[in-house]
């Protein structure tokens, strides 16, 4: 019986309970009202006459936004994203689209966004049905539910991921309109439909847009243009050179420049116009809608951000395949299976996996002589590696469709996983250094369930292995597991599955070919020399686990952590003795350990911001509004998307990024030097991977004004760092 053992056990339960509920946290409460430190959501109704077929039923988002923040209209311009409503009705009432007031246009740099400011509604209309019938609760009461489930971008000079889940029952006989004047504001700020539908011409590199029907209070005034189509025009052009209009007659025209970034090509183009603020009149129209038809023949639209060729031909097929069936999968998925393969195999050589899989052969070289326990071991690894692969892939599937922004290694992004992790590996390490045997401080019972099941410990130690291996994957499976975010959840759970197989590969292959067991040395005295030297890995797992937890909970939290792990080692050693003398130490060493996680256990799981760094420092913190202030200087900026639990990421970080001669060619090109950490959880960095087909780290970045990102290698050389700042 390999001692250590049993100890799986207990971080497969503290794993359990610790990090599902840290992204349960996610989901916020349903009310009527959400507020955050930026905005005050409010869900809230007009509805005259009740909820009764054929009366007219508004709800709406209000949205009041803290001075300088705001959010984002139907077309978020050159950033943002535009506020999502999805709603939950009662059967027989159904919802409209968003009556978008116009909005504003907000300038960021050299870019432009439209969106809203102060307080904004975002009305939507409902559709009772002639045969609607509420239901009726248990005190009598008839009332139709709303529920909405919404999610919003807050920008300042930074930008912040936002949702709220609302309710709100409504009466269906009786008056709600306690809200008319905000629902009455919000309908005089809507475009009115045009007349004519207008026109819009492809000349060049420019959109020539005439649109006639316009009224009189319109007329020799200039307008605002808001194109509901996004990536299409060059949103931040100003009057001059740039962008014209005038007016030909009672026709209004303008000549607007295409966006060099431009990703659409419609072939009919909804257009709002608008007055300004200062020639706005209460009471009458001040924005109108058209949808005009485009003619003329589109230039090429812009290269996307570069990525590896294998991701970027399986992206293609997969866009062309659609919902295709699995036989349909084109090569390029096959090929991604392969590299997954692969990559997992790789994995074996990681130094975050690597104590791991050395115990795993030191209780192999123990089996020498029996076959069928080999066999039986090697399929009980597999099973664990496997199912904890697929369901960690699995989970942060799930939890990125139902709005969670997480990637591959979410799990070390909680303090709670990497504190149980810490004291999981001081108990393997005591244990393999020689202060206690599980079999002489567990009861018998357990001992002879341990020596009855020795599966279920092969079992789990595949799980050990893969909540270890899997921030260390991403030089080897940084596209396929981007590949996964956008392809069916059955194909992205086989490349999952590919990725466990690689990792399990090795001790599978030793347990069902002869000759590689062979390979094996023969037991010996050898192995308890071993076994104790294996203990110091296991203690530098520790270290660097703490150091994770530091750069998470801050000092506080790292220094907690050791106090209780030395508490832990000393419970443990106090377990050895013989005795009364047991008894007395360690029920003494447990009140002590009780009361230090008492005092200052919340140290542990607190979640600090990182100290900001020096206006002079050279690596400045990554932001997608800082990026768009140095494209608008004219600077490129490389980014380092990394965290600390990511092994490669410090590896690149002390050898690659800290070479002198190479930071000397980033400041002649005046490249600026940004890092992003993805330490702890933090959905806009999430969404920026994504982007750029990646959901892990590390991601290196390389992009100048106007041109698309180039992703490099993970594992980061010189020489291709050289190459591509040449290309500035």
């Amino acid at each position: 019986m390999n001692p250590f053992r049993p100890l799986l056990a207990l971080f497969v339960t503290a794993a359990a309970a610790l990090a599902l509920p840290a992204t349960a946290q996610l989901a916020p409460k349903a009310g009527a009202v959400v507020t955050t430190p930026h905005v005050r959501a409010e869900l809230i109704a007009h509805a005259p006459d009740g909820v009764s077929p054929g009366a007219p039923v508004l709800v709406g988002l209000q949205i009041a936004h803290q001075p300088e923040w705001h959010t984002y209209w139907k077309n978020a311009g050159d950033s943002g994203l535009p506020t999502e409503l999805a709603f939950t009705l009662p059967a027989g009432i159904t919802a409209g689209d968003i009556a978008w007031p116009v909005p504003q246009k907000i300038p960021v740099g050299t870019l432009a966004n439209y969106g809203y400011e102060g307080t904004v509604l975002l009305p939507v209309p409902l559709t009772v049905a002639p045969d609607f019938r509420a239901p009726v609760s248990l005190t009598g009461a008839a009332g139709a539910e709303i529920r909405l489930k919404a999610s919003w971008l807050v920008c300042r000079k930074e930008c912040i991921p936002e949702e709220g889940e609302f309710a709100l029952t409504l009466p269906l006989q009786g008056s709600t309109a306690l809200h008319k004047a905000a629902f009455d504001a919000a309908r005089a700020a809507e475009p009115v439909a045009l007349g004519q539908p207008g026109s819009v011409e492809v000349a060049g590199g420019t959109l020539k847009v005439r649109l006639e029907g316009l009224p009189d209070a319109a007329r020799g005034k200039t307008l605002g243009f808001f194109p509901e189509t996004g990536e299409v025009i060059h949103t931040a052009a100003v009057s001059g050179r740039d962008w014209t209009q005038a007016w030909d007659g009672n026709a209004w025209t303008a000549t607007v420049p295409l966006s060099d970034q431009r990703s659409a090509s419609p072939s009919t183009m909804p257009v709002v116009v608008a007055l300004a603020a200062a020639d706005r009149i209460a009471g009458q129209p001040v924005a109108w809608r058209a949808e005009a038809p485009v003619s003329g023949s589109w230039p090429a639209q812009a290269a996307r951000a570069e990525v590896s060729p294998a991701l970027q031909a399986a992206l293609t097929a997969n866009a062309a395949a659609g919902s295709a069936p699995a036989a349909a999968i084109g090569t390029s998925f096959w090929m991604a299976l392969v590299g997954a393969l692969v990559g997992g195999l790789l994995l074996n050589l990681m130094p975050c996996v690597f104590p791991v899989l050395a115990i795993k052969v030191l209780g192999f070289a123990r089996q020498a002589g029996d076959r069928s326990a080999h066999r039986t071991a090697g399929l009980a690894y597999t099973a664990g590696v496997m199912v904890s692969v697929l369901a960690l892939g699995g989970a942060m599937l799930a939890l990125r469709a139902a709005g969670s922004q997480l990637g591959w290694g979410f799990q070390l992004q909680s303090p709670a996983v990497v504190a149980a992790l810490a004291a999981l590996f001081t108990l393997i390490g005591l244990n393999l250094a020689g202060v206690f045997e599980f079999g002489l401080m567990a009861p018998s019972s357990v001992c002879t369930v341990e020596a009855r099941h020795p599966v279920v410990n092969d079992f789990l130690s595949g799980v050990l292995a893969v909540v270890i291996a899997s921030p260390c994957s991403a030089p080897f499976m940084g596209a396929s597991l981007g590949l996964a975010i956008a392809l069916p959840a059955a194909q992205a759970l086989l490349l999952f599955a590919a990725l466990g197989l690689g990792l399990a590969l090795p001790y599978l292959a030793a347990a069902f070919v002869p000759a590689v067991a062979r390979l094996l040395p023969q037991p010996g005295p050898w192995m308890q020399t071993l076994r104790r030297l294996l203990a110091f890995p296991m203690f530098a797992t520790v270290a660097w686990l703490v150091w994770v937890l530091g750069q998470q909970s801050g000092i506080d939290g790292a220094g907690t952590l050791l106090a209780l792990l030395v508490c832990l080692a000393a419970v443990v050693w106090a377990l050895t003795l013989a005795g009364r003398t047991r008894i007395v130490v360690a029920s003494l060493l447990v009140a002590v350990s009780a009361a230090l996680t008492f005092a200052i256990g919340r140290n542990v799981l607190q979640t600090v911001e990182p100290a900001p760094l020096a206006s002079s420092a050279r690596w400045q913190k990554w932001s997608a509004e800082r990026v768009s202030e140095l494209h608008g200087g004219g600077r490129p900026v490389f980014i380092d998307f990394t965290a600390a639990w990511c092994v490669t990421c410090q590896y690149n970080k002390k050898s690659t990024l800290a070479d002198t001669t190479l930071l000397a060619e980033f400041d002649q090109k005046k490249v600026a030097l940004l890092r992003a950490d993805w330490t702890r959880r933090d959905p806009a960095i999430t969404a920026a991977l994504a982007a750029l087909g990646r959901n892990g780290v590390p991601v290196y970045v390389l992009q100048a004004p106007g041109q698309p990102p180039v992703v490099l290698t993970e594992i980061l050389g010189r020489d291709e760092l050289r190459a591509a700042l040449a290309k500035l």
